[in-house]
């Protein structure tokens, strides 16, 4: 039976900024999120601090980063567009991971990954300053297989294959196609040699349901869905079941792989 490493569980923090960011009081507390997050068992934090800080604010990233100093198991990543704000980021906090997204300035959210060999000579020589810094780097991408091979020719460590098709086509008779698609990529970035992270609109209903079906997921970022279970929850309650969705959906793969 071949074994693989439990997927890591990274929740971003980005929309308890967003909500703090209406008013001038300061909560909720986005540092404290983080904390009871890493106190219920997540295995990191992430942010995407944008230009124009709706939610995620320099200091945010500042404070997350001495925070996660007091938790040397967990990891802390960073996401953005190299070619905006994001390596400033990168050069000072010298996170864990920088997860890179083609994002514009004024993006309402991340909505497709990058192109090769179109993002090829911009994204090289960022990468390998990020990996001379001792900064894993994954690249946000759809989930094409063809382009797997020139994410790792540029330098990547990973791929974020971006899951918001899959999302949406879970409760639809696409889904069985869908999962098809990553499936095709998740193998491709392996056999490339890249790791392979997932993230956009995974929920406890269609997070067990996607690690089931794609191989080698070693992380994914989960914040919308996560926050707004949360505040019906609560963090810590919240954390443990999607860690729990996480167990199940490795479980299934596991004894699928044993037919």
């Amino acid at each position: 039976m071949t074994t693989h490493p439990r997927t890591a569980l990274s929740v971003n923090v980005n929309k308890v900024a967003l909500v703090r960011n209406t008013r001038h009081l300061g909560i909720p507390s986005v540092l404290r999120a983080a904390q009871l997050c890493l106190e219920a068992g997540a295995d990191g934090i992430t942010v995407h601090p944008r230009p124009d800080e709706r939610h995620i604010r320099a200091q945010d990233v500042y404070e997350l980063a001495e925070l996660l100093g007091q938790w040397p198991e967990a990891e802390f990543n960073i996401e953005g567009n190299p070619t905006h704000n994001l390596m400033e980021f990168i050069r000072q906090v010298r996170p864990h991971q920088a997860t890179f997204v083609p994002d514009s300035v004024g993006q309402f959210t991340s909505d497709h990954g990058w192109n090769f060999p179109q993002d090829a000579e911009r994204l090289e020589p960022l990468i390998q300053e990020c990996r001379e810094l001792g900064v894993r780097v994954s690249l946000f991408m759809d989930p094409i297989p063809e382009q797997m091979a020139a994410a790792r020719a540029v330098g990547a460590d990973r791929v974020e294959l971006y899951t918001e098709p899959y999302a949406a086509a879970w409760a639809t008779p696409q889904r069985s196609d869908q999962l098809a698609r990553y499936r095709l990529a998740a193998q491709a970035a392996i056999t490339a040699g890249l790791g392979v992270n997932a993230g956009h609109d995974l929920n406890r209903d269609n997070l067990a349901d996607f690690l089931a079906a794609v191989p080698g997921v070693l992380e994914v970022s989960i914040g919308h869905a996560l926050i707004a279970d949360a505040l019906e929850l609560g963090y810590a309650d919240t954390v443990t079941a999607y860690q729990r969705c996480i167990d199940q959906g490795m479980a299934e793969r596991a004894l699928s792989e044993r037919r």
